[in-house]
């Protein structure tokens, strides 16, 4: 798209499913930096990413070369085989279906970026739903509870 120019700045929220403590310290910076290349071979640019055992947020520079649906497709079913493959749980890893996209404009960006980065810290105070549904309050969406992430079973 030669002369498109644009700014677009998104923080994804995804859970792996049932909400299931599955992200292991241990591997976490790997699942990181596997999840940075997706999206940097999508053409689009990381600024944070950062997990808790059963969440992870990931905030970008996202070109409108390709939707976010497809994007986020991507992402979550090529890091879930690739956890998989490594055999880092003894458990299937997949990510839940549903995923939280928030757009945040240039001035914000250090701000979502310390906040995805400090989120050991956050979620000392606030559960993950609670955080989640903080975002959807924030931004106005309206949502309907049978619809959003699962609690742990």
């Amino acid at each position: 798209m030669a002369n498109t120019y644009t700014q677009i700045h998104i923080q994804c929220v995804i859970a792996v499913k049932f909400r299931q403590s599955l992200i292991q310290k241990e591997w976490k910076e790997r699942l990181h930096k596997y999840i940075t290349g997706i999206v940097q071979n999508n053409g689009h640019k990381m600024l944070a990413i950062n997990s808790m055992p059963d969440h992870l947020h990931l905030f970008f520079g996202f070109r409108p070369n390709q939707s976010l649906s497809d994007l986020m497709r991507i992402i979550k079913g090529e890091s879930s085989e690739w956890v998989n493959v490594q055999q880092f749980n003894p458990v299937v890893f997949r990510w839940q279906e549903v995923y939280g996209a928030f757009s945040y404009s240039r001035s914000q960006v250090q701000v979502v970026a310390d906040y995805i980065m400090n989120q050991e810290e956050h979620h000392k105070k606030r559960t993950f739903m609670e955080e989640y549904e903080g975002f959807l309050k924030q931004f106005e969406i309206e949502y309907d509870d049978k619809y959003i992430f699962k609690e742990p079973e």
